[in-house]
């Protein structure tokens, strides 16, 4: 029977056509399937489903390090309690999935909003929950799925209607607690996302007319790609007092008066973060996952021929066993395909480090590591494959970090007109420029730059900005503020 032929990487370069490349890995990493007869709900494959899986139990494990206690609430919100905080049912409604009716006839008297967010359904149980200063600070988290009716074209994991995300709820006694809690969210964003994840990004202070509906203000974190294109990451929100007044979450104090606590939330959505990963890190040969997450970190490939199978088998075997005590290890001994054909495999994968071992290295008491996201070889003694692995490996997410943000940083384009941001755009690039304001009074000025040049006002960056302008781009008055300007998945 002759050996099956696999076709090497993706048909498509990243750089020359970005959705193709993309829709292309997802299918040939087996990472997703699209025919799932609803549109906008994808079916996850088991590789996919493993790492996020893992993302999950990182972001958990961090939340509750840090003070969080897990809770699982229904997936149902009465019409009632979503129309309860005014700013928020206006910008959720259009989003929304209802359930208006169960069985064969029963209609219910209050439509239910599959949960597109779950404010309107943790508040209200908080004011069961909370009754006293010694209640706080009070910091909860769920995992789970939201449901959101996308008017966009999807794209697996980056935009869908369905989506899985962690989302942490807290109540303090003070505003500046909760301010710093919402430090703490950035904190953790990057925790994660860089140190794990091994993604650049720039936390912004989103504009006033793009905060999340409901909230003072909103803090996101924007993951930038080769394409000049943004998507947001976790973003943390201080939502202040608003909902609790809505829903009546206080707290007796110590002098004995009752409160309003004040309130954040956090949200990383899991499958996006996977979605940026995916197109951040790939590469024409396919996926490139991060050492920690990856289902499997090494893949033992026996080189073998008839004269020397059984003792190259046997010396794949025994490496795959003495690295399983350390890593998750597969040793690929099919034979009804090449080496080649599986160096092809695992590389569209993105499994981290491939071990060779062949004759000639059977001869010297060697094998050949390689590494996924440069391709670069080390022969190393059988004795030293452990030591030199661990070296690697530890360094392995940190150096795909500088990668992106080496790239990340030739995105960005300094502006001094509406004119220079589209051609900056248009290039690829992320336009920074000179703003008149974040507050309401600079909406009408960031509405004619989405018009003139389709990139929209991502914010303004948090972390240390060394460029400053005079004059905002569009009105001409004193420019309060640097923003930057970018179009997004």
């Amino acid at each position: 029977m002759g050996k099956k032929k696999t076709p090497k990487g993706i048909g498509v370069k990243k750089e020359e056509n970005f959705s193709e490349w993309y829709s292309e890995l997802v299918k040939k990493a087996e990472l997703a399937d699209l025919r799932y007869n609803v549109k906008g709900f994808v079916c996850y494959r088991p590789w996919a489903a493993i790492t996020i899986k893992k993302m999950f139990d990182l972001f958990e494990e961090c939340l509750e390090r840090k003070g969080h206690l897990p809770i699982v609430m229904p997936s149902l919100i009465p019409e009632s309690n979503f129309k309860k905080e005014a700013e928020h049912v206006e910008g959720f409604t259009p989003e929304v999935f209802w359930v208006t009716e169960a069985g064969e006839s029963e209609k219910f008297e209050e439509k239910l909003a599959l949960r597109p967010t779950s404010e309107t359904a943790i508040y209200p149980m908080y004011s069961y929950w909370i009754r006293s200063y010694n209640d706080l600070p009070f910091k909860r988290y769920q995992a789970g799925q939201v449901w959101r009716y996308e008017g966009k074209s999807t794209r697996p994991f980056l935009r869908a209607r369905e989506f899985h995300w962690i989302e942490a709820h807290n109540v303090f006694a003070s505003k500046k607690e909760a301010l710093n809690q919402v430090k703490e969210d950035m904190e953790t964003t990057k925790e994660m996302l860089t140190d794990e994840f091994g993604l650049s990004f720039i936390f912004f202070e989103r504009p006033q007319w793009d905060k999340f509906s409901g909230a003072e203000s909103t803090y996101a974190a924007d993951a930038l790609m080769d394409s000049g294109r943004v998507i947001q990451l976790p973003s943390t929100h201080f939502i202040g007092q608003g909902f609790a007044k809505v829903f009546d979450v206080k707290f007796k104090d110590k002098d004995g008066k009752e409160k309003y606590g004040y309130i954040t939330c956090y949200g990383p959505a899991i499958s996006r973060i996977f979605g940026a990963m995916i197109a951040i890190h790939g590469d024409d040969q396919g996926l490139v996952l991060p050492f920690k997450i990856s289902p499997l970190q090494v893949v033992v490939v026996p080189i073998v021929y008839d004269e020397k199978k059984k003792e190259i088998l046997s010396k794949a075997e025994k490496i795959g066993e003495m690295l399983s005590y350390s890593y998750r290890v597969k040793v690929d001994e099919r034979d009804d395909i090449s080496p080649g054909e599986k160096f092809n495999i695992w590389e569209m994968k993105g499994v981290p480090f491939r071990i060779e071992i062949g004759p000639k290295d059977l001869e010297n008491n060697q094998a050949v590591i390689v590494r996924r996201y440069d391709g670069k070889k080390f022969f190393v003694g059988v004795k030293e494959l452990e030591g030199k692995l661990r070296k690697l490996s530890e360094a392995y997410t940190k150096e795909l970090r500088e990668l992106h943000q080496q790239r990340f940083e030739n995105l960005i384009e300094k502006c001094h007109s509406i004119d220079e941001v589209k051609k900056a755009i248009n290039r690829g690039k992320i336009a920074c420029a000179g703003f008149c304001s974040i507050d309401h009074d600079g909406e009408k000025c960031a509405e004619v730059i989405e018009k003139e040049t389709g990139g929209k006002v991502r914010g303004c960056r948090l972390d240390k900005e060394d460029i400053s302008f005079d004059k905002c781009i569009v009105c001409g008055k004193k420019a309060h503020k640097t923003v930057y300007i970018a179009k997004d998945y």
